[in-house]
């Protein structure tokens, strides 16, 4: 219908408060990602346990897991509705658990409860786009979605960088607990009317606990960077690789065509781009002497250009084939993974950095919604989220293991006879070389638009 795919269809009258509550959730969840990793510092100060600030962030991304997969499953069985509340209830608990821990192990324990509250987010939003927006209007909201980290990716880290050094870190986490009832507010009526889309669902939180214990023990083992973490990183793997083999869409590992492989180039994507990531502002300030705020300002190129990328894969996504545009963009990451690696030559000015990351973050708007659009378009009806859930989860192990591999390689040249710039190099070179793996796991994505069948829209 015209009106579903013109100019305001995700604003028009009956999917306005869908859109909207989901653009409110998505930016407080943004926010919170954004500035706790800069009020953590001040945390560690006041409160000590400076040797469990890894697992604030890991924590949350493990218990993230369970959230995303618990979520994903309730959402086929009860609706949307129903994991959207308890998601958001559990990340206001896990706020003031952080807000008022008296000890660094309590922000880890509230972290936790965060990332468990927080993997609804995703999980929910995913199912209302495929069941509440028409094929040819999902790749504009994935766009609107991006677009709602633009704001807390350019002021998140400098507001709550002022509140934690001029008035308390805990008013980071407490501050965003207001936003909860005004996003809750507007989108748990709108996900009313999308009920439950089949009449029971297996339970799969024992396998995502599964996952989530063999995701730490690997990562636990990559943390003790010697051969006495080789057995935790094996126990991980018997431990998570069958509980993945059963969450993850049947052929991803193989990345079957269509949606297995749209879900094995989602996790590749991840890995690449955030393992250069993690490692860029260490390259900018220890190999190339350049201040905090010089790094940080690298980073926010990518948030703008990604977005802007995202906006452009929405105009394609109906006259371009999904293939063609993933491909394009996982080629624009390796690029500007390329470029930022030659930083590491001083002859090579610092600017090639945030210009090199701004190209990456165009490759990533471009291709990351992309799998989006064909896991939501080729899901049965009743497995919506059970499938999103899939691709979020492929998502959350790129990154864990990308920065994690990445975190191995540089401790492991601290203890031995070679530079961090060769560290670096060699993170940028495998980072670079899996975003080319995922370009040809792209090519067996379907010649389709986002809207159907290609036609004669490519030549």
């Amino acid at each position: 219908m015209g009106d579903e795919v013109g100019p305001l269809g995700v604003l028009d009258a009956h999917r306005r408060a869908l859109t909207i509550g989901i653009v409110l959730v998505v930016t407080m969840v943004a926010f919170e990602a954004l500035a706790v990793a800069t009020a953590l510092p001040k945390t560690v100060d006041e409160l000590g346990g400076v040797s469990l600030y890894g697992w604030a962030f890991s924590g949350f991304m493990l218990s993230n897991l369970i959230g995303i997969t618990v979520a994903g499953h309730q959402a086929d069985a009860r609706g949307p509705a129903p994991p959207l509340v308890a998601g958001l209830v559990l990340f206001g608990a896990g706020l003031v658990i952080c807000g008022a821990a008296p000890s660094m192990g309590v922000v880890v324990a509230g972290r936790a409860v965060q990332g468990l509250g927080a993997g609804a987010v995703p999980a929910v939003a995913y199912v209302a786009i495929g069941r509440g927006y028409p094929e040819a209007l999902r790749p504009r909201m994935f766009a609107v979605m991006s677009s709602a980290w633009v704001v807390p990716g350019i002021v998140g880290p400098g507001v709550a960088g002022f509140v934690a050094e001029r008035l308390s870190w805990r008013l980071v986490f407490l501050g965003l607990l207001p936003l909860l009832p005004l996003g809750g507010g507007l989108l748990v009526p709108a996900l009313r009317g999308l009920g439950p889309t089949t009449a029971s669902s297996e339970s799969q939180a024992g396998t995502a606990v599964r996952l989530a214990a063999g995701a730490g023990l690997l990562l636990g083992g990559l943390g003790l960077h010697s051969l006495v973490g080789l057995p935790l990183m094996v126990a991980g793997g018997l431990v998570g690789f069958p509980a993945l083999l059963r969450l993850l869409p049947a052929g991803a590992l193989r990345a079957a065509p269509g949606l297995p492989a749209a879900v094995t180039m989602r996790s590749l994507q991840t890995f690449a781009f955030f393992g250069a990531e993690a490692f860029l502002p260490l390259m900018l300030t220890s190999v190339r002497g350049q201040s905090t705020t010089i790094a940080g300002l690298a980073l926010t190129a990518a948030t703008l250009t990604w977005t802007a990328g995202a906006w452009v894969q929405a105009r394609l996504a109906t006259r371009r084939s999904v293939r063609s545009v993933s491909i394009a963009g996982l080629v624009l990451v390796a690029a500007g993974i390329g470029l930022i690696a030659t930083v590491l030559l001083d002859v090579v000015p610092v600017a090639v950095a945030a210009a090199g990351w701004g190209v990456a973050g165009l490759g990533m708007g471009l291709a990351y919604s992309m799998a989006s659009v064909i896991v939501l378009a080729e899901a049965p009806a009743d497995g919506v989220g059970a499938a999103s859930a899939g691709l979020q989860l492929a998502d959350v192990l790129g990154v864990a293991l990308g920065t994690g591999l990445g975190g191995a390689i540089v401790a492991a040249g601290e203890a031995a006879p070679w530079s961090r710039r060769t560290s670096i190099a060699a993170i940028d070179f495998l980072m670079l070389a899996v975003a080319l793996l995922g370009a040809l796991v792209a090519t067996r994505l379907p010649r389709r638009t986002a809207a159907g069948p290609l036609e004669d829209a490519e030549h």
